[in-house]
């Protein structure tokens, strides 16, 4: 990978996050304009675990490191390209590995799998009701990614998942809304 390949974009949303302020509009922005030899850096006052999930469902690998007390420093690349970070950091693969893996499972969020009899489709039930964003996005697009094509995924938010809508749209999937009484919201998403 040649240096004039690459761009290194540095996100610091530790100035947000001190005020108190949800920095996760603007690093999705920032994603957005990546190319796939780019290479984001992002620094934190926290290891932003629910954010690595994300990424990964949208194809970048990364590594962390803490700096300091209140800074983490998350590298992120495309999985393409994710030797890049064995060169960054000069660290074998078994990091890289570690640094992807999968999100922990919350357990106190119920999940439930059942497989349509007739139609031999799967349908899973998440009930996201109490995560904090982007917690109930990442758990969404994780269990899409393990599914077949036509499978369903039902998920019951605290609210209609204005980010999550967008990203199924711009996956192509086929979802309908059924807003609660109680303000919450049921999504019904098909996998395609």
């Amino acid at each position: 990978m040649s240096a004039k390949q690459t761009r290194i974009v540095e996100l610091d949303v530790r100035p947000y996050l001190r005020q108190k302020l949800e920095p996760f509009q603007l690093i999705m922005d920032q994603v957005k304009e990546l190319e796939t030899h780019d290479v984001l850096v992002l620094h934190a006052t926290f290891k932003p675990t629910p954010l690595l999930g994300l990424m990964k469902v949208k194809g970048y690998a990364n590594k962390v490191q803490q700096v300091g007390p209140e800074h983490w420093s998350v590298t992120f690349v495309n999985k393409k390209n994710k030797s890049f970070l064995q060169a960054w950091y000069a660290e074998p693969d078994a990091a890289v590995k570690e640094a992807v893996r999968e999100e922990p499972t919350h357990t106190e969020v119920a999940a439930s799998l059942v497989s349509s009899a007739h139609s031999g489709k799967k349908i899973l039930r998440l009930d996201n009701r109490g995560l904090e964003p982007p917690q109930p996005m990442i758990r969404t697009l994780n269990a899409l990614e393990k599914l077949g094509i036509g499978d369903e995924v039902i998920i019951h938010n605290d609210r209609v998942p204005v980010f999550l809508i967008e990203e199924l749209n711009s996956l192509g999937y086929a979802f309908t809304i059924e807003e609660q009484e109680d303000g919450s919201a049921q999504v019904f998403i098909q996998k395609s």
